[in-house]
């Protein structure tokens, strides 16, 4: 058994790879081309011709594919067996064996697998790094795969304080429990988070504002709102950051801050973040990987 099997099997892991599987069947052209356009509006680029591209943590696979839509050379990698399925599959539907998309099997943490992909344009990990189960040391390697000048996209949950502490209890649970009691213990986690917003949009007098919170979520990253609740719910190992631990941590590396969304609930806080031109910079610390 690999050690993700292992993990997940010890309730230590979320299988992320078999949520992404029932996604891509709601995979559409709608949802492909807003994944485009977020990455266009974030990155501030029109397209990403002759850029190279790294995915770490791939997912689906989705903003892979937005990417090579958009004229960069991929790569993609994931720790999850089934996520590095769904994103072959991708390649597979809409570039099959193109040379500027490769897919592989890895860990953000393997240093060494790391360094041999060299250094990219951009380098994409949207609410990955903070499911690793050492998320300090992934920031800290991933930072070195952007060339000079290139650019960082990440998103990590929020930090919140007691309130993050207990959703990482709910996570673990979660993991715990016969996959039969997964969905029910979903709906029962969120459904207070539900309960209140429904509450207010009915006391605004637009109780279709939440009815479209579900009818055009794929708007936001072409995702879909059921997927990303389980990914939330069971999304375990999870640790969390502020925007200005992480400002600072890349602040010290040579990174300036491009943009920031920051989240004031327990959310992603998502940072496109620029590598100084002068390369890697001396004496940088932060906190003990």
């Amino acid at each position: 058994m690999s050690a993700h099997g292992a993990e997940v099997a010890r309730g230590e892991r979320f299988e992320f790879g078999a949520n992404w599987q029932r996604f891509l069947r709601l995979l559409s052209d709608e949802r492909i081309a807003q994944a485009e356009r977020s990455l266009r509006e974030m990155l501030g680029l029109a397209t990403l011709d002759g850029l190279r591209f790294l995915d770490a943590g791939s997912g689906s696979g989705l903003f892979s594919l937005a990417a090579r839509r958009l004229g960069a050379s991929v790569h993609s990698f994931d720790y999850d067996p089934r996520s590095v399925a769904c994103t072959q599959e991708l390649r597979r539907r809409y570039f099959p064996e193109d040379e500027r998309w490769t897919v592989a099997e890895a860990s953000v943490l393997d240093e060494s697998y790391l360094e041999a992909l060299g250094e990219f344009d951009i380098v994409y990990s949207w609410g990955v790094l903070h499911h690793t189960g050492a998320m300090w040391r992934a920031l800290e390697n991933i930072w070195r795969r952007v060339r000079p000048g290139g650019l960082l996209f990440i998103a990590l949950y929020n930090d919140m304080g007691a309130e993050s502490d207990r959703w990482r209890r709910i996570k673990r649970r979660y993991c715990g429990l016969p996959s039969v009691l997964r969905g029910p213990y979903a709906i029962w986690a969120m459904l207070p988070y539900e309960a209140r917003d429904a509450a207010r949009a009915v006391l605004r007098g637009r109780p279709q504002d939440y009815i479209r919170s579900w009818t055009a979520y794929s708007g936001q990253r072409g995702m879909s709102r059921w997927r990303d609740i389980i990914d939330w719910v069971g999304g375990y190992p999870y640790e969390v950051a502020s925007t200005d631990a992480i400002l600072d941590f890349y602040g010290r590396r040579g990174f300036s801050p491009v943009v920031v969304k920051g989240n004031r609930g327990l959310g992603c806080n998502e940072f496109v973040l620029r590598r100084d031109d002068s390369g890697d910079p001396a004496g940088a610390v932060g906190p003990s990987l």
